[in-house]
């Protein structure tokens, strides 16, 4: 039977610095949905990759005295290698410096021109560098920009515009029909009241006072601007075509499922692209998720005001799945997270270290200790059974259930009540003390049975979120991952198995003023 496709789309990060352990969250979330879709037998496809053009790369590549081109490729590669430092399972990571997305971004721009919808005009108005965005009067705060906050200059230049209010009331009628369209509500209402019912100003998607763009081919003074450049790479990475010869890949996958971003980008995504699509009559996207932040203590984490962790750092010292854990947990669906040294030590040492790698570790060593590591289901039932395995059998749904809806933290938390419901079984049935009567011995090996069988089915639900730490976990206890299909039944681990005779510790306890010495020479 054919898998249904499952599109799954990051924002693309920008080039212009390495990404801090905030940007590197929705790869990570990303991919935990990518990869959970895969085990519910969808046919997925996930896309990731670099915006890369603009002025603020021009500006880089010249104060550091080398070609923009060469500047994006060592960030573009700087990116690359941390999303696959996180084990993130892209498909494709797409640069909006690949010819075949340049192409069809100069196809699009000349089309939406030629059909009325993009005008030469001027625009004279406050620029914010940083941000590359231009704002009225009325939209700043205090007098700065409205995302960022800093200084704007006046600015001047002629360039093309977008009349994006001509498609306004198809694009309002589309939210109120599909109300999944835009996730979280409270997202979906910000957009409706703040910018769409208001009513929509045209968009500047053109630029002249820099050259490091996609040129318009009929005008070449001008660069294509960043919305149609970049927000394009979602369809151009599926081999979109203009003229209607579509790749494969864009047949099968595209509208996409769910294109996951930051909510500070949520205007582009909600409104801007998906007016774009009309124009070009591309169906649109079923659902944007605008994830909220990732705060370091209490503020956004931003490079100037150098309140920044990064991935590769946190990986050192705590290792990738630790990281990967603690984002996706931390991270409620819609209130910004936290994260601190303190935090990432406690949750480590209660989560990882106690409640999972302390149950493996205890499960393997008794079955080892009592049995040689033979693993066998002597069927002797005890009182506390039932509820246990209807708690084990019952997680796959639950967990489920909250992915649906994309809750996934708390899907994790379903998963590690499953860990700890085992610790309670080894507390509720004393292995260490059934062991002393040899009369219990078949009870004793039932008990250890029910754990590894247990553990089996979480460590296989668990993969999605931390898949480095699920295979080892696989490994010890000599069992493969449980297909999708049976993680809701209980008791298909081979009787007569045997587990690992070395179970290595999955997660060490850390110390928070060592962690905390770290962390100073860290920031030397």
């Amino acid at each position: 039977m054919a898998k249904t496709p499952y599109y799954i789309t990051t924002a693309i990060a920008y080039t212009s610095g390495k990404p801090h352990i905030g940007n590197t969250y929705e790869v990570v979330l990303a991919d935990a949905i990518a990869r959970f879709r895969s085990m519910e037998g969808y046919d997925v496809r996930f896309q990731t990759g670099t915006d890369e053009h603009g002025q603020k790369i021009e500006d880089k590549a010249n104060a550091a005295g080398i070609t923009p081109k060469a500047y994006v490729d060592a960030m573009a590669a700087e990116v690359k290698r941390i999303w696959d430092l996180m084990d993130t399972s892209y498909d494709r990571f797409i640069r909006t410096t690949d010819p075949d997305h340049e192409l069809q971004v100069q196809k699009m721009f000349k089309k939406l021109y030629e059909q009325g919808d993009i005008y030469k005009g001027h625009y004279d108005g406050l620029y914010c560098k940083p941000c590359e965005s231009f704002y009225t009067e009325s939209q700043l705060v205090d007098g700065k920009c409205p995302d960022c906050g800093r200084e704007v200059q006046p600015a001047k230049e002629e360039a093309y515009f977008f009349k994006m209010s001509k498609y306004a009331d198809r694009l309002i009628e589309h939210i109120e029909t599909h109300p999944e369209f835009i996730q979280p509500e409270s997202r979906k209402n910000e957009m409706m009241n703040n910018f769409l019912k208001p009513g929509l100003q045209d968009l500047c998607v053109s630029r002249t006072s820099f050259k490091w763009g996609i040129p318009v081919d009929f005008d070449p003074d001008h660069v294509v601007y960043v919305w149609i450049d970049a927000l394009s790479n979602y369809i151009t990475g599926l081999g979109f075509d203009l003229d209607g010869n579509h790749g494969d890949l864009y047949k099968k996958y595209w509208p996409a499922d769910l294109h996951l971003i930051g909510k500070d980008i949520l205007r582009f995504h909600t409104i801007y692209w998906p007016i774009m699509l009309m124009a070009l009559d591309v169906p649109l996207p079923k659902q944007v998720f605008g994830h909220p932040w990732l705060l370091l203590g209490e503020g956004k984490m931003s490079k100037s005001k150098g309140n920044v962790m990064y991935a590769d750092d946190l990986v050192n010292m705590f290792g990738v799945d630790a990281i990967r854990y603690f984002v996706l947990h931390e991270m409620p669906f819609e209130n910004d997270g936290t994260i601190t040294w303190e935090l990432l030590v406690e949750r480590i040492n209660s989560d990882l270290a106690n409640t999972l790698g302390n149950l493996v570790n205890r499960t393997v060593s008794m079955s080892n200790k009592y049995f040689g590591g033979v693993v066998e289901n002597k069927g002797v039932e005890g009182d506390v059974d039932a509820d246990f395995k209807a708690v084990i059998t019952g997680t796959r749904d639950k967990a489920v259930k909250k992915m649906t809806d994309l809750h996934v933290a708390d899907a994790m938390t379903e998963i590690w009540d499953l860990f700890k419901r085992c610790n309670k079984y080894i507390d509720e049935t004393e292995p260490w003390v059934l062991a002393k009567d040899e009369a219990k011995s078949d009870r004793l090996a039932t008990v250890l049975y029910n754990l590894i069988e247990a553990i089996n089915i979480g460590a296989s639900l668990a993969e999605p979120f931390i898949p480095g730490t699920c295979a080892k976990i696989l490994a010890q206890i000599g069992a493969e991952k449980r297909e999708f299909e049976d993680m809701d039944k209980f008791g298909l681990y081979p009787s007569g198995n045997k587990v690992t005779d070395a179970p290595e510790i999955l997660f060490a306890r850390l110390k928070m003023n060592e962690v905390l010495e770290k962390v100073e020479a860290l920031q030397k």
